[in-house]
C-alpha cells in the first residue's frame, strides 16, 4: 500500500509534467517537466517522503531494466546508426562536453557563493 501512494506520486508529476507540456506546446518532454515539478515539490517540502523515498530506490534497483529498449533500439535500427554515425558521435561528444562545462561553472559559482556566505555569517 505504502508503494503505491510512492508511485501514485511519481506518475501523478509526470502525469502534470505531460499535460503542461502538450497543453502549452512547450518543446520539453512531459516527463521531464515532472521530474521539474517533483524537484520543486520536494525543495518546498524539505524532504521525501518515506513512501516516496522508498518507491525511488526500488525502481533504482531495477535501473537496468529501463536500458533493454534502448539496446533493442540501438539493434533494430543497426542499419540507420552505421550511416549516420558521424553527426551521432559529434552530438555524444557535443553535449558531453557541453554537460560538463555547465557542471562545472554550477560547481564554481555554488562554491563561492557558500565560501561568501562563510565570510558574512
Amino acid at each position: 500500500m505504502l508503494a503505491l501512494r510512492g508511485l501514485a506520486w511519481l506518475l501523478t508529476m509526470q502525469s502534470l509534467g505531460e499535460l503542461l507540456s502538450r497543453g502549452l506546446a512547450l518543446p520539453f518532454p512531459g516527463p521531464v517537466l515532472g521530474m521539474l515539478l517533483l524537484f520543486l515539490t520536494l525543495i518546498l517540502r524539505g524532504e521525501a517522503s518515506p513512501t516516496l523515498r522508498d518507491t525511488a530506490n526500488g525502481l533504482l534497483q531495477h535501473l537496468s531494466l529501463l536500458f533493454v529498449p534502448a539496446g533493442v533500439g540501438v539493434m533494430v535500427h543497426g542499419a540507420l546508426i552505421s550511416s549516420e554515425w558521424l553527426p551521432i558521435v559529434v552530438a555524444l561528444i557535443g553535449s558531453t562536453a557541453l554537460t560538463m562545462v555547465v557542471t562545472a561553472l554550477v560547481l564554481r559559482a555554488l562554491v563561492s557563493r557558500r565560501a561568501a556566505r562563510r565570510k558574512n555569517p
